[in-house]
């Protein structure tokens, strides 16, 4: 059953091949049996998920039906989730218990969708590598001496060795897209504000969307059906309907103009991925897309830009985190200062201590100007540049990482390499646009993915691209040896 997709799981429900009680106890012995070697969860939640397996089986029973009910997921730690340690993979967070539901998990559990637990991330959604946890560094299964990506690496270590079959995450800077290449799988970063930000705790306020993290483009595009909606909880949330998602899969692509960046193609990216980029072009060629060379000159601004305002933002949200209101306190403070030093201090990890000193001082007075404000300018320049490309596309490609995993601890000595990672999904999250990366291939026996980005709600049009893609090609059915 490990190896069934969110759709097969839905299909078996509905014919009453297995029921979900007897899939989410399959799940959960499997994660026992598995995860010592992924470190891929920091909470189970063994009784909660049987209790909600059971109420899905008993609903179905009623004649309930719906493509989540009875399915077995798993959240970010960073989604507040009622009565569960929500951490954010932090020592500030390790004893907080939420006390309700982030609208996300309380719109899949509505769905029927069963909660095995809180996945492994870095500190508070940091990093492209998900080295930075408080609780440790997940594995990659395709190779356990390899990061899976970050920040939602836990999610995806999770999913690509078949312990559940798909799981949430979030996406600042590609913190989906990322990982889901580097796992093989698809992952789907939303337009901003399509995916209700509310319970989920922030890193980045004006860059943070969550989204599905799953084998494939059918099963990503269940899972953020019932993930997305207008929350006037959330003052960032659209009030934009939400389409059917698996609607349009099987939409021909003839016609479809597909856009190819020539900075996507510049140095630093290993030739072997780009390859297999240009591999799955001539696939989606086949199937009729058009392609078109285009340009997003300012793209090369895009990694200054961002590691200006994330870090920026990153600052002034955790601000809150002060020993008094919640979170980490120090053990007998001499005074009000040194509580508040000391349990920041021992409290955030260095990663995340480095982007609060770099946020606190874009922001310091004499430097605003000077970096925060050009910051905002870039990210309009980068802006302007896809919106004047989608004037003659409908989609653009490219890959969505330049290296395939590197092992964990080799980027740790340069923070800024790691950084660097990030130069392809940076964009559509500075520019509010949606992105999926999607399986396209292997180096060295690690996954490359290819990266689609559409205009603002148009994650119809990437899921009906990688689905085609993905009934034409088998890179997604792979799976790592032992798991």
């Amino acid at each position: 059953m490990h190896q069934l997709t969110l759709a097969e799981i839905a299909r078996g429900l509905a014919d009453k091949k297995f029921s979900s009680e007897e899939l989410t106890k399959t799940l959960l012995a499997r994660i026992a049996q598995l995860d010592p070697q992924l470190n891929s969860f920091i909470t189970l939640t063994e009784d909660l998920a049987l209790e909600q397996a059971r109420a899905a089986d008993a609903r179905r029973a009623n004649g309930e039906t719906g493509a989540l009910l009875g399915a077995p997921i798993a959240h970010k730690d960073l989604f507040c989730t009622l009565g569960v340690r929500t951490s954010c993979a932090s020592k500030m967070l390790d004893n907080f218990k939420a006390p309700y539901d982030a609208t996300v998990v309380a719109k899949l559990a509505a769905a029927g969708a069963v909660s095995l637990g809180k996945t492994n991330m870095d500190e508070f959604a940091m990093g492209s590598a998900n080295e930075s946890s408080y609780y440790g560094a997940v594995k990659n299964p395709w190779n356990l001496e390899h990061v899976p990506g970050g920040s939602s690496g836990g999610s995806a270590a999770a999913v690509a060795a078949r312990l559940l079959p798909a799981a949430t995450g979030t996406d600042t800077g590609g913190s989906i897209r990322q990982p889901a290449a580097l796992t093989n799988l698809t992952g789907l970063k939303p337009t901003y504000g399509r995916v209700s930000r509310w319970g989920m705790i922030a890193y980045a306020s004006s860059l943070d969307q969550a989204g599905p993290l799953a084998r494939t483009a059918e099963d990503c595009a269940i899972l953020l059906q019932g993930m997305a909606g207008f929350d006037p909880q959330d003052s960032t949330s659209i009030d934009e309907p939400v389409p059917d998602f698996s609607a349009n899969l099987n939409g021909s692509l003839q016609g479809l103009r597909i856009g190819v960046p020539a900075e996507f193609f510049s140095e630093g990216l290993d030739p072997r991925i780009a390859e297999l980029i240009h591999n799955s072009i001539k696939e989606l060629e086949k199937l009729g897309a058009v392609i078109k060379p285009i340009s997003l000159p300012n793209m090369q601004h895009a990694i200054p830009a961002y590691y200006v305002i994330a870090p920026a933002e990153a600052s002034s949200n955790l601000s809150r985190f002060d020993g008094v209101r919640f979170g980490h306190r120090c053990e007998n403070p001499k005074d009000l200062t040194d509580l508040y030093k000391r349990s920041r201090a021992e409290g955030f990890g260095p990663e995340v201590q480095r982007r609060i000193l770099v946020g606190a001082y874009a922001l310091s007075a004499g430097y605003y100007d000077a970096y925060y404000l050009q910051a905002q300018k870039i990210r309009r320049l980068i802006k302007n540049d896809f919106m004047t490309a989608f004037n003659e596309v409908d989609i653009i490609l490219g890959p969505t990482t330049p290296n395939p995993a590197w092992k964990i601890g080799a980027k740790n000595s340069d923070p800024v390499s790691a950084y660097l990672e990030d130069v392809y999904t940076i964009t559509a999250n500075l520019a509010g646009l949606p992105g999926l990366s999607m399986p396209a291939g292997f180096v060295d026996g690690l996954p490359v993915g290819v990266q689609l980005l559409a205009p603002y709600f148009q994650e119809g049009r990437l899921l009906n691209v990688a689905h085609q893609y993905q009934l034409h090609t088998d890179w997604h059915t792979r799976s790592p040896a032992g798991f």
